[in-house]
């Protein structure tokens, strides 16, 4: 509660507090009061008892008290004139203190103290709180100037090996064996540089980490770092690229004035390319900030002699759009790639990823790494995450393979719509979709075994036939790619054939068989009439300065060639399709019936269609 309290509000509070002391000490009482009047007070007194009633007569300025021998009876108080003393007062009402011999008469002096905070404190308490509001706004003044002046700081993250953490080592990084191997000798050299300075060598300065999203390049540099015990500085590119011209450059020069005074170390630099990018690649001068920030790193990684102990890493999966001065040697020295896992690297980090987390005895990780092809590391912790919320969400206390199938389908097309409620003819259309996919899939060779159908939504589609390969592939048939292309088609030649008339269903199909088929002949040079030659195929994403200045490598007339090949591509195999579901159309039938049934189809059920 009091660390979301302001230290203004704090500092109220204790002034608050302090004053409220000072007055609950001045005005406490130990005993109940009772105020009487100066006549029932003498009738008190003129008791011939009194002796054995009262203790004693307190005389505080211009109060009597009466202090009675019983410790529960209430004090007795009756104001006087304040300038009249107790025996003037006593002589004024003809007063016998005969009886008053007996007892003791107290008079209480006011002491300092109370005496100057009683004619103080109404002066004090304004002033105090005048200088408190005076003090607070200079501290707010002081804070601005200080910010402004921390503004060209970096903020990197420190990560400390020397902290009660668990740090992470080369065993927390399952698969990427080459990548562990290609970085063992920086380990080496953050532990040991004095093997590699005798012999003349230089270790690279910069490290390059280059990979898709998800395949561990934060968790490699950390690892690093662990295996070196030395500390690890963690900080984006995006971080230094500000609004104001000159701010990411100073930044980078704390950055790297942080990282000297912690020698040995690693400074790691994720998303690179944010700052990273080719130089002169904007319109107008809305660049200059970040090519000054990218400027600052290229001058101080040129600034380290051969005893700095210090290793720039860095991460991106854009390796293409970074500046050629920064990749040159005796900068990023190192380019080290992380490809996706394949089936033994997937097992491996599956297992990582299972530990706190209990299994079924029937789940075997193997079979989940083969479910799993073009899955990254990230994606696999994901889709254990998911099926413990699955596990949990069901009161149970073990993950059994259905949940984690069930988390794969979720990663991989979005959450089941089991609320989505479609009409017995859209139903009936999706099934034959889907089943026409399947059928294609299952009747041509050099195709993916199909794993599942299902008609129920999830995402943004209707239904979905799964196709998985046994094995991971790096290179692929040209009759692998034109069967692929066939069933792309199917659903779109069951709609037209068997239906008899077309739907928007088979949209996504279409857009990813074009895509597929100018690939066969621009990409991979597969045209038997264009020959082996490929066509500037653009990437997926676009560089603003490439973009603007490149030109097309060939001509009118052979574009509209490559046209007319894609063209050709597409209808072949949309009559492969249309031949196979005419022929095989009980089968067709079939499936379709079980799918209006059960609305999904495992594997072995699929299979057990065609006995």
């Amino acid at each position: 509660m009091f660390k979301k309290l302001t230290k203004e509000a704090i500092f109220y509070i204790f002034i608050f507090i302090a004053v409220a002391i000072i007055f609950s000490q001045l005005s406490a009482k130990n005993r109940p009061e009772t105020k009487v009047s100066i006549i029932e007070l003498l009738n008190e007194l003129s008791d011939q008892n009194l002796k054995n009633k009262v203790e004693k007569i307190v005389i505080d300025e211009d109060k009597v008290i009466l202090v009675p021998l019983d410790s529960t009876s209430p004090l007795k108080i009756a104001e006087k004139e304040s300038l009249d003393s107790f025996s003037a007062m006593l002589k004024n009402y003809n007063f016998d203190s005969k009886y008053l011999k007996q007892i003791k008469v107290e008079v209480k002096r006011p002491s300092s103290f109370s005496f100057w905070m009683m004619n103080l404190l109404p002066i004090l308490i304004p002033i105090l709180l005048i200088g408190a509001l005076i003090y607070i706004t200079m501290r707010q003044v002081q804070g601005v100037n200080s910010k402004a002046l921390m503004f060209g700081q970096s903020g990197a993250k420190e990560f400390s090996q020397d902290s009660k953490k668990k740090k992470t080592t080369f065993h927390d990084v399952a698969g990427s064996k080459e990548a562990k191997d290609e970085l063992l000798e920086i380990v080496e050299f953050l532990k040991i540089p004095q093997k590699f300075i005798d012999l003349g060598a230089r270790t690279p300065k910069g490290v390059l980490l280059i990979g898709a999203p998800g395949t561990g390049k934060t968790l490699l540099a950390r690892a690093v770092a662990g295996e070196a015990g030395v500390p690890f500085f963690h900080i984006s590119g995006s971080e230094f690229v500000e609004m104001f011209v000159g701010v990411g450059a100073s930044r980078v020069r704390d950055l790297f004035r942080t990282a000297k005074k912690n020698s040995p170390c690693i400074l790691f630099i994720d998303e690179i390319d944010a700052v990273g990018r080719q130089r002169g690649s904007g319109l107008g001068g809305s660049h200059d900030e970040r090519e000054q920030t990218l400027n600052q790193i290229l001058v101080e990684m040129d600034g380290f002699d051969i005893n700095t102990n210090i290793i720039i890493m860095a991460a991106t999966n854009r390796p293409d759009v970074l500046d050629p001065a920064l990749l040159r040697p005796g900068r990023f020295d190192r380019r080290v790639t992380l490809e996706l896992p394949d089936i033994r690297e997937r097992e491996e980090i599956l297992k990582i990823h299972a530990i706190g987390k209990p299994m079924d005895v029937g789940v075997v990780l193997k079979k989940i790494a083969e479910r799993t092809p073009g899955f990254s590391g990230a994606d696999l912790h994901n889709v254990l995450n998911e099926a413990a919320i699955l596990a949990a969400r069901a009161d149970l206390k073990q993950i059994n393979t259905a949940h984690i199938l069930h988390s794969i389908e979720k990663v991989m097309l979005g959450v089941e719509r089991k609320s989505h409620l479609i009409s017995d003819a859209e139903k009936r259309i999706t099934a034959y979709h889907e089943a026409g996919h399947a059928l294609v899939a299952h009747e041509l060779p050099n195709t993916d075994p199909v794993r599942k159908i299902s008609i129920i939504s999830r995402g943004r589609i209707g239904g979905f036939t799964l196709k998985l390969p046994t094995e991971d592939r790096h290179y692929h048939k040209r009759s692998e790619l034109l069967n692929n292309l066939t069933v792309l088609l199917g659903g779109y030649v069951v709609e037209k054939e068997i239906l008899g008339e077309l739907t928007t269903g088979p949209c996504n199909d279409l857009k990813e068989a074009t895509k597929l088929a100018r690939q066969i002949v621009t990409t991979y040079g597969m045209s038997d009439q264009l020959g082996p030659q490929t066509f500037n195929n653009h990437s997926e994403y676009i560089f603003l300065a490439r973009e603007i200045s490149e030109t097309r490598e060939y001509s009118e007339k052979v574009a509209e060639a490559i046209d007319k090949e894609i063209a050709k591509f597409i209808n072949n195999a949309q009559k492969v399709a249309k031949t196979i579901i005419l022929k095989q159309k009980k089968y067709l039938d079939k499936i379709v019936e079980v799918l209006l049934e059960k609305e999904t189809i495992e594997q072995d059920e699929f299979n057990a269609i065609f006995v």
